[in-house]
């Protein structure tokens, strides 16, 4: 409930501005009239019609599954649909180019660009963050890599919509990737000394005191991860929106070419804020999972 209602209160800040900027457009007569605010959220707006050229498709809604007082609905949405559009992409593009690796064939086209991508991710995220040891855990660092890097683009292309910026995304990602934190954590550490530090290395009559901070603190990481690739991608679109706004609150067409001039730079820098959030995202990720492991080394090395 604490993540919807976040996510619906960046949607109606989105949508006062949406109204405001409309309200200032009515007023500007002789311009053909007031200008549709939605188009531009659509990329933005979750629902259960699927735009398409010339065509809106109505996805199927799944019956409301009622636990207590807990209502959960699994029907299928336009983020979701796109997040499994990008679920297939990564699965479809990592078997063929896994494919192309077992035969031997030399790298080339699209699986070139992969290997760069993979050779960075392996070097600059996993092991530069958790040593060797941390190759283990590179398949979990790539998918969630190309995962969130695919939502992010999907947002960009017309008729498509960014996955990630329904707060209900990020949060599961999060909740991801505090499970691989943790047991990355208990691996390298063992389950008692994972729980022995739980207490800060403190006297035990300090216990009640450092144990609810740590437990805070475990949970703070995927917050923060979840919060950030949110606010980022929901705020590029929020950004290119009050842009155009400025051509219908100034009631005039000639501040037009300067508005649409920053809303395509705004554009191509959402296309380079795609990267780098899919590039945070997994490298704090990693960077968790290391704090825990090289725990475990320094236990080790405490014997």
């Amino acid at each position: 409930m604490l993540m919807q209602d976040i996510h619906t209160s960046a949607l109606d800040s989105a949508a006062t501005a949406r109204d405001t900027l409309a309200a200032g457009a009515s007023h500007g007569g002789g311009h053909g009239g007031a200008f549709d605010f939605n188009e531009l959220l659509h990329h933005m707006n979750d629902g259960r019609e699927l735009e398409l050229p010339g065509a809106h498709i109505e996805l199927p809604e799944l019956p409301t599954i009622q636990v207590g007082d807990l209502s959960i609905d699994l029907s299928i949405t336009k983020h979701v649909v796109f997040l499994l559009f990008a679920a297939i992409l990564v699965l479809g593009i990592g078997v063929s180019a896994a494919r192309s690796a077992k035969k031997g064939l030399a790298p080339r086209g699209l699986r070139n660009l992969l290997e760069v991508i993979i050779v960075f991710v392996r070097d600059e995220i996993a092991v530069s963050n958790m040593g060797v040891a941390g190759l283990q855990y590179l398949p979990y660092l790539l998918s969630t890599f190309f995962l969130i890097l695919f939502m992010n683009l999907f947002g960009l292309i017309p008729y498509g919509a960014t996955s990630t910026s329904n707060i209900s995304v990020t949060a599961a990602l999060a909740v991801i990737a505090f499970i691989m934190i943790q047991l990355a954590a208990i691996k390298a550490q063992g389950l008692g000394h994972y729980l022995a530090h739980l207490t800060g290395g403190t006297p035990w009559w300090l216990w009640p005191i450092m144990i609810p901070i740590e437990i805070i603190g475990l949970f703070t990481k995927p917050f923060a991860l979840c919060m950030r690739l949110f606010a980022n991608m929901t705020g590029g679109h929020i950004v290119i929106l009050a842009l155009l706004g400025f051509i219908f609150l100034a009631k005039s067409l000639v501040i037009a070419p300067v508005s649409v001039l920053f809303v395509l730079g705004i554009y191509f820098l959402e296309l380079l804020v795609a990267f780098i959030q899919a590039y945070i995202f997994t490298m704090l990720t990693a960077l968790f999972m290391g704090l825990g492991m090289m725990s475990g080394e320094h236990a080790e090395e405490g014997h």
